[in-house]
């Protein structure tokens, strides 16, 4: 799925539809009017997670706000769960200084994190970002991630490493294997391993975009710089 710039999908020509979790209503409502004015369908916004659930009512989102601080007694990992079961992407929405939370929220998932004191622009152009599938790589991702060192601990051999430095950035399977003059099979195995040792951790990567964020994650692939330039090219 690809995200123009009037905030419509390049499959389908609709708007990118958007749901919004924040137990401040003046947040809610300012991020709604954000959406509305970039082209997108604001489907529903609610105080905490189990209400969007109820509120959308089968109806589908594209991408969900979610702030992490709400208000409920409610775990992130289990909103971040939540949201995620209606098949959005979830985009964290959230101070950045909550590190624990964040690092928290990216282990069970989310697409990305989003500061509460970014320009609305950048706010917008994050959730463009998550709703064509792509991962969200910024500042406060890696932050979050330097600030807690236990965040990265699946110990992969070099030739894992190898294998999911090219898988992640991109290639085929099978090019991945000629590449490093191994069999096809040999190829998966190496990435059932990678993918086993990431369960083990509790950061499963079931996608080749999960597999990218993990890639990121541990430095084996880099991301995007501050400035939202891609550091790979």
């Amino acid at each position: 799925m690809t995200t123009t710039a009037s905030g419509t999908t390049g499959t389908s020509d609709r708007p990118v539809r958007v749901g919004i979790v924040d137990d401040h209503e003046s947040v809610r409502l300012g991020l709604a009017a954000a959406c509305q004015n970039a082209g997108y369908d604001v489907i529903f916004a609610a105080e905490s997670a189990r209400a969007l659930i109820a509120g959308l009512d089968g109806r589908v989102c594209d991408v969900i706000v979610l702030d992490l601080s709400l208000g409920d007694g409610s775990l992130v990992t289990d909103n971040v769960h939540m949201v995620q079961s209606t098949g959005a992407a979830v985009l964290v929405h959230s101070i950045a200084d909550r590190v624990a939370s964040v690092r928290e929220a990216l282990a069970a998932g989310a697409a990305g994190v989003i500061p509460k004191s970014s320009p609305t622009t950048t706010v917008m152009a994050a959730v463009a970002t998550v709703a064509r599938g792509d991962v969200l790589n910024n500042l406060e991702w890696a932050t979050a991630i330097d600030a807690d060192r236990d965040f990265a601990k699946a110990q992969l051999g070099r030739r894992e490493r190898d294998v999911l430095h090219l898988y992640a950035s991109g290639l085929p399977l099978k090019m991945v294997a000629m590449q490093l003059g191994i069999a096809h099979s040999t190829a998966r195995e190496y990435l059932d391993r990678i993918r086993v040792k990431y369960v083990e951790v509790g950061r499963p990567a079931p996608t080749k975009v999960d597999l990218l964020r993990r890639a990121v994650e541990d430095g084996i692939l880099p991301g995007l710089d501050p400035d939202g330039g891609d550091a790979r090219i």
